[in-house]
């Protein structure tokens, strides 16, 4: 069976296609794989060795040849291009009084199609536009709205870990992210901290979820008085990565224990689904409104 390999596009586009001729293919190389209607071409990232099975409809095409040096030349000239037509497309949106902001220009490396991506708040009319775009660049031409996660997968930019973004490296799909993912993991309600360069929730706030979870169900909640192995006291907090608790006797003086080290729980012990969230009105976080922090849940819905 033909060798399956993983292409990424422009704007952090990626898709799987067979290496159907056999050719001597070399991974970060250009490829001309076949598109829809004709050629594209795409950075071979990645060499699959493990079999996928693929729904009909999504079965992978085939990989038509190495990217030669006139392919090469031709796609700097159609990058080029694509830079020249943005500004164009933003003239032609001002001259339609649309309101719509334009993210990118991409062309199908054989000019048989012109795609515009662009945000938008609300819905826009923009048939005008598509037949005057079709009428100067002869091609057939898509608009595709797209949102503000998007957006930043499409732009690119560095986290603020100091890495590639998620969105342009390993994430296929975006899923639900919510603040309480972030009171989870007892980080601070700031809205500075806890957004991506989209503007939205980080993507990494799902990352540890299920290891907090997992981790704070095998103790009492804090405020909880218990009795261990190394002593007795009150819960201040659960230490998730070294999986202890940290507990404060009466002398003040903290203590460590794990889960199987507690002997037993107070009876005052507080049920832990009764325990409430801290309201956002009661987050301390200088300048953060409630409505700030409330704005980044109903972005993420």
């Amino acid at each position: 069976m033909a060798e399956l390999y993983l292409v990424e596009f422009k704007g952090s586009r990626k898709e799987y296609f067979y290496n159907t001729y056999y050719h001597s293919l070399n991974l970060t190389e250009l490829v001309i794989i076949q598109a829809e209607r004709g050629e594209d071409i795409g950075i071979l990232s990645k060499k699959v060795d493990v079999e996928r099975e693929f729904q009909e409809s999504q079965k992978p095409r085939s990989i038509l040849r190495p990217a030669s040096e006139t392919d090469i030349t031709d796609f700097d000239t159609l990058q080029e291009k694509e830079k020249i037509n943005k500004s164009e497309i933003l003239d032609m949106i001002k001259k339609h009084k649309l309101k719509m902001k334009i993210v990118d220009i991409e062309w199908q490396f054989d000019g048989n199609k012109m795609t515009v991506f662009f945000t938008a708040d609300h819905r826009v009319d923009f048939r005008e536009l598509v037949k005057e775009l079709a009428s100067r660049y002869k091609t057939r031409i898509e608009l595709r709205q797209i949102g503000v996660r998007d957006e930043a997968r499409r732009l690119g930019g560095i986290g603020i870990c100091g890495l590639r973004q998620c969105c342009n490296t390993f994430i296929a799909d975006f899923k639900p992210i919510s603040t309480q993912h972030a009171r989870d993991q007892d980080l601070p309600l700031n809205p500075s901290k806890i957004s991506g360069n989209c503007g939205r929730l980080l993507c990494c706030l799902r990352y540890e979820t299920e290891t907090y979870e997992t981790v704070k169900g095998m103790f009492p909640q804090p405020g909880t008085r218990v009795k261990t192995k190394n002593g007795d006291g009150v819960i201040t907090r659960i230490d998730i990565f070294n999986e202890e608790a940290v507990i404060r006797d009466a002398e003040g003086v903290m203590i460590r224990s794990s889960a199987e080290d507690i002997i037993n729980v107070d009876k005052a012990r507080r049920d832990r689904n009764s325990i409430e969230k801290p309201r956002l009105d009661e987050v301390d976080e200088g300048e953060n409104s409630k409505a700030d922090i409330k704005k980044l849940d109903d972005s993420n819905n």
